[in-house]
């Protein structure tokens, strides 16, 4: 079928198990009150990425994210011609995940709706709607007294992806001693997200990835809840959960091709063996088993 397809087919299904299990868990905590609290559900994303990255990094590179994959592209370690095809095939997962999820609680969400007369599409939907796509402050657990603005927000989850973003390189990265070995770098990156929802989540639900948000956002507009997922309550889906994610992976692209990385290659210059991943990548990068596909199209 071609090494495109592959890719395609790689991101499609690593962002549809991501979202699916996620939101899943979401939508679990909403119903049937299936944790006691944002930690769980958190660690849950986590297992998700770890298990979504395992499954699909030899198909692609297992970016399972627009900011990801925006990132690596203006840090030099993607060719720039190859990110429509993974932004379509994300998105695309996204709404399948959506969709599946919509199909397996629809009826029970349907259920709940009515013993607490909540009228989909109306503003008190939210609750419900929450299961799809993000909102602040998080319908789930704010206070009434938490107000946060728009702005407030884009900052959340841009500072939420930034640290997301960097992490990744910092853990995939050839010249940085201190990375872990390739085989478990998916459980630190999980990690990571399960620890940065757990800080961002009580703000803005923590969606970090344009097309987890966008995907089943879409999905609950159609099947019913309209304004209430897009634009949302607040008009600023986009900004926060589309826009800001993004602006943070580019900011961590910055840090890390115009800092750390000549800081890391002053550090490493003594040892031969380190290929500093910026610009062509080599096959004797540390990670390359997870990057060789972007070169195989060359």
């Amino acid at each position: 079928m071609g090494k495109l397809a592959a890719v395609c087919f790689g991101e499609f299904l690593g962002v549809f198990l991501l979202v699916f299990i996620g939101t899943s868990s979401v939508a679990a905590a909403v119903l049937f009150n299936a944790f006691s609290g944002l930690a769980q559900v958190a660690f849950i994303w986590g297992i998700g990425v770890i298990l979504a990255i395992y499954a699909t990094r030899h198909l692609s590179c297992a970016h399972l994210n627009p900011a990801v994959t925006i990132g690596m592209v203006l840090a030099g370690r993607m060719e720039p011609r190859l990110l429509p095809w993974y932004l379509v095939s994300q998105m695309v997962g996204g709404i399948a995940a959506g969709c599946i999820v919509l199909l397996l609680f629809g009826g029970t969400i349907s259920q709940y709706e009515a013993a607490n007369a909540i009228v989909r599409g109306a503003p008190e939907s939210v609750r419900t709607a929450m299961m799809f796509g993000e909102y602040f402050p998080n319908p789930g657990m704010a206070p009434e007294w938490l107000k946060i603005s728009t702005v407030q927000a884009m900052f959340a989850e841009a500072l939420g992806t930034f640290l997301l973003v960097f992490l990744i390189f910092l853990l995939t990265e050839g010249c940085n001693v201190g990375r872990p070995s390739e085989g478990v770098s998916p459980v630190f990156i999980g990690g990571a997200v399960a620890v940065i929802i757990s800080i961002v989540a009580p703000l803005t639900q923590a969606g970090l990835n344009p097309a987890r948000d966008f995907g089943p956002r879409l999905v609950a507009y159609l099947a019913g809840w309209g304004t209430v997922a897009i634009p949302g309550p607040q008009g600023g889906f986009f900004s926060v959960y589309v826009l800001a994610p993004i602006i943070g992976g580019a900011c961590a692209a910055a840090v890390w091709r115009f800092v750390t990385i000549p800081l890391m290659r002053e550090r490493t210059a003594h040892l031969a063996s380190c290929e500093c991943m910026i610009g062509p990548l080599k096959t004797s990068d540390v990670a390359s088993a997870n990057l060789l596909a972007v070169k195989e199209f060359d």
